[in-house]
């Protein structure tokens, strides 16, 4: 099955809120609605009462709040005009260059008009016209004007009223919207990491961590971007066009018409940067994983660099990365900067060419086309058109990287996860058995080969062998972080594939030979913030192992801070407090994967005399190099190169002088050289 396209997917996670940016939408076609009705006002201001005294005015015998008085007569507007006045009388008002006349009889209001001699010349394409005319001062010219001064006020007052409405919809828009996309991207963060716990051990090996972090931080921070910055402004832009040419076709659809051309130029222009743009991005996204990985594996193994005095190949390395990484960044950067803006001012500039060719000088005059408040109209929707263009088209490197990230979430997101069950099961015995059980990490490389014993609950059993041999294997198998090709693994005689594989772990507790601390307390690495765990039961397994004498020395005591891994204290320590973490969780099945091996004598010895009691009630599996501490163990079984080839108790296996034997023997004899 076809899997959906990123766009699709990047969509399918905004409908998770579609009720959210419904409203959000809403609110903004309102906003814009309200803000593109300024030039509309603007032209009915200047056609209507800044420019509309030229007109016809009729004598007329009653005072009203439009009539205007003029050597003693009373005259109205043509317009204003009511059905039940009575005209005796008709006048025209002209402008004539700066100047406006008066003409006391009805004239026509287009052709070219010259004024001379107290005298007004008309041409028209039919006929000449002259007429006597007196030039209004700026007085008289200001009493016409007193009519409208009441309708200016309140155009300009409905305007700001609507600019005020316009910016609390703004407001509630762009708050919903980033609410919103900072709600998106919480959510896509928890799927992607609540996926990572999903995936199997062997993805982690096969991937450095610092890519790991770089997809859950850096690449869903670039889509953050995307939606809370990129989508915004999209959709708000598209909306923006939407109603400017909307105005533009009520204004002129010719010109409207002539307009629309830079839509399929914009969409060119879009898709050849995601080309090039997509092919840059994904480059310097995955560079930058690199990088991240590269500077986590400094980091961890500065100590190791520094002994061995690798500081400068190390930093040649990171120089490479980087430089990668700022090459493909430049060619970005000469991407947007051969285009984007220098794009749109050479559009801006050909649609005023556009527009002047359009209407002409001829067309703006007496006889014009077009009136002074449609050209001006017509200007502030163009000027407004190429705002939202530069909008879009600076926003066009952040939604390709926003894009070529989600890419790579959605790529992690893909990979198969295992199913997830935490549903509780009982407390199983921990009888354990494999069954002619074969596994390979690589195919055809089998690291266990038909693989046979049993362990009785309660009992102690050990697994010895030269490294290499398959113990670790056969743990990894036990808690499903890998499941065999062939054979069968059963605990109290049911098989582990019939639990998920959370339940089997359920009742494990495991401790490793190099201990891994999480940031926080000494009690929250014992109890790993399980409200199940209280804090008694916690100090109570510290106890129980023997850490209490060494932890009540740090200052905290059981609160003492712990950093990650836990490098302020010894390894004793560190291995103390895994010790109790798993005594915490009370497992059926406690796992000790050679948890003495890099550990003091003493703090061995107060593990073994913990193991006494640990025990009691429990299986107990343990992987040692160091067969001293396995003497007592009810089952020792040796393996060599992935097979099983002796198993009994430590005399029986001491009295068959196999490989277990030589094994002792090598390690006594290592023993008696270094007490010499």
């Amino acid at each position: 099955m076809k899997k959906p396209s990123t766009e699709r997917r990047l969509l399918n996670f905004a409908l998770l809120y579609k009720k959210s940016i419904l409203i959000g939408l809403v609110c903004l076609i309102i906003a814009v609605a309200l803000e593109l009705t300024g030039p509309f006002i603007a032209k009915r201001l200047i056609d209507e009462h800044i420019v509309g005294i030229e007109d016809q005015w009729h004598e007329v015998e009653e005072s009203d709040a439009y009539t205007v008085s003029y050597h003693g007569e009373l005259y109205k507007r043509a317009d204003r005009v009511q059905e039940d006045d009575e005209i005796t009388d008709t006048a025209t008002i002209l402008q004539v260059g700066r100047n406006y006349v008066f003409v006391n009889e009805s004239v026509s209001l287009t052709g070219t008009r010259s004024f001379e001699n107290r005298m007004i010349t008309i041409d028209t394409n039919s006929a000449t016209t002259q007429a006597e005319a007196q030039k209004l001062s700026l007085n008289e010219l200001y009493r016409f004007f007193q009519p409208e001064q009441r309708s200016i006020y309140w155009l300009l007052a409905i305007y700001l009223g609507l600019l005020l409405i316009a910016a609390v919809f703004q407001f509630v828009h762009t708050f919903i919207l980033q609410k919103t996309s900072n709600r998106i991207i919480k959510k896509m963060r928890d799927d992607v990491f609540a996926h990572i716990q999903r995936l199997p051990v062997n993805y982690f090996i096969d991937q450095p961590a610092g890519k790991i972090v770089a997809r859950v931080t850096n690449d869903t921070e670039a889509i953050r971007e995307l939606y809370v910055k990129v989508l915004a402004t999209f959709v708000t832009s598209i909306f923006y066009m939407a109603g400017i040419y909307v105005a533009l076709f009520l204004l002129d659809a010719k010109l409207a018409l002539m307009c629309l051309l830079l839509i399929p130029i914009i969409a060119g222009w879009m898709k050849l940067y995601k080309h090039f743009g997509g092919k840059y991005n994904t480059v310097v996204r995955s560079t930058v994983s690199d990088m991240n990985g590269n500077i986590n594996e400094a980091i961890q193994g500065m100590s190791i660099i520094q002994a061995f005095r690798q500081e400068k190949q190390t930093s040649h390395e990171f120089e490479d990365l980087n430089s990668k990484h700022f090459n493909y960044e430049r060619k970005l950067v000469r991407l947007s900067a051969l285009t984007s803006f220098n794009l749109v001012n050479v559009l801006r500039n050909l649609a005023f060419v556009g527009f002047i060719w359009y209407f002409g000088s001829s067309s703006i005059g007496a006889e014009g086309i077009v009136t002074a408040g449609v050209l001006y109209a017509f200007v502030d929707y163009l000027n407004r058109l190429f705002q939202p263009v530069t909008d879009l088209v600076n926003q066009l490197p952040q939604l390709e990287q926003a894009r070529v990230s989600a890419g790579r979430v959605f790529s992690m997101l893909d990979e198969t996860g295992e199913e997830q069950n935490h549903q509780i099961i009982s407390r199983y015995r921990g009888h354990i058995a494999f069954k002619n059980v074969t596994f390979a990490y690589l195919k055809d490389e089998n690291v266990l080969k038909d693989i046979n014993f049993e362990v009785k609950s309660g009992q102690t059993a050990a697994f010895v062998g030269h490294t290499g041999s398959g113990k670790s294997s056969i743990m990894n198998l036990l808690f499903r972080f890998y499941d065999p090709q062939s054979g069968e693994i059963t605990i109290d005689g049911r098989s582990t594939k019939e639990w998920s594989r959370q339940q089997v772990r359920s009742h494990m507790g495991i401790v490793l030979q190099d201990p891994f601390i999480f940031s926080g307390t000494i009690l929250s690495n014992v109890t790993m913030n399980d409200e199940k765990i209280s804090r008694e039961m916690a100090i109570n397994a510290l106890k129980a192992v023997g850490a209490d004498r060494l932890i009540e020395k740090l200052p905290g005591q059981y609160d003492a801070a712990v950093k990650e891994k836990g490098d302020s204290l010894s390894m004793g320590e560190r291995q103390l407090i895994s010790f109790a973490r798993a005594l915490a969780f009370d497992p059926a099945i406690l796992i000790l994967d050679e948890a003495t091996a890099n550990i003091d004598t003493e703090t061995e010895q107060l593990i073994q005399r913990a193991l006494e009691v640990l025990k009691q009630g429990r299986t107990t599996l343990v992987i040692a190099h160091r067969l001293s501490t396995i003497q007592q163990a009810d089952q020792i079984f040796v393996l060599n190169h992935g097979t099983m080839v002796e198993q009994g108790t430590h005399h029986d296996l001491l009295a068959e002088g196999g490989h277990y034997y030589h094994m002792y023997k090598m390690q006594q004899g290592a023993v008696n050289a270094n007490v010499m």
